[in-house]
């Protein structure tokens, strides 16, 4: 039997062995980075729908808790469908009506206690105004004003793991403009790091009728960019 019929030696493997150590090494942070752009660009398009599905809401007229015939901006319980609307300073699902057809994905129906989605990464949390302009969630719904939430409302992703899910954090309000930090400072992620709504993407902190950081450092000391 001759050498190359006995198989490889302990030298080739050894090659073989190094040769896949280089490939993977080059592969997977290129994986990593994919996954991570591509969850970045879902959050964007999915804010950018928000921002499509608040506008059609509101100019519908579905939500209207003061009756005085002007439309007003939901949560995401309620643009989904998946609760009634909120009545006069009650909260999301006291209503007897629906935003019927739902203007966004029964996905957002999916709200936990602190008024976060997770969707493909990232973690979307929507604030409508009380009667100081200060940021509400859908669990304090009841102190959402009416006469403010039909002109603002905002909304906040951020990575479910920074570094692993996605980096950028982003931001949108009723202007439809979407901005995104690059998240290198503050570190948004998951339950244990959440943007501060009045602080994060606002030029100083305060209440939602404040000036956005477009373009410019928000109070969190974050530069926060126009990326649509």
């Amino acid at each position: 039997m001759t050498k190359r019929e006995q198989g490889f030696t302990l030298i080739e493997l050894m090659i073989v062995v190094a040769i896949i150590a280089i490939i993977a090494s080059i592969a997977i942070p290129n994986l990593l980075s994919a996954r991570l752009n591509a969850n970045e660009s879902a959050a964007i398009a999915t804010l950018k729908n928000i921002a499509s599905a608040q506008a059609q809401c509101q100019a519908s007229g579905a939500i209207d808790t003061n009756a005085n015939g002007a439309g007003e901006f939901g949560f995401f319980s309620e643009l989904s469908g998946a609760l009634a609307v909120r009545t006069s300073g009650a909260a999301v699902g006291t209503g007897s009506e629906r935003v019927a057809p739902p203007v966004l994905s029964a996905a957002f129906g999916n709200v936990d206690g602190s008024g976060r989605v997770l969707r493909s990464g990232y973690y979307f949390r929507m604030h409508l105004p009380d009667s100081s302009a200060g940021f509400e969630t859908e669990n304090t719904a009841s102190s959402v004003d009416p006469a403010m939430s039909e002109v603002m409302w905002a909304c906040y992703a951020w990575p479910a793991s920074f570094g692993n899910s996605g980096k950028r954090t982003f931001f949108v309000n009723q202007s439809g403009d979407v901005l995104a930090c690059r998240n290198n400072t503050a570190q948004y992620s998951g339950t244990t790091s959440v943007p501060t709504a009045g602080t994060a993407a606002y030029v100083t902190a305060g209440g939602m009728n404040g000036t956005v950081a477009a373009n410019v450092s928000g109070a969190d000391s974050e530069r926060w960019i126009v990326v649509n």
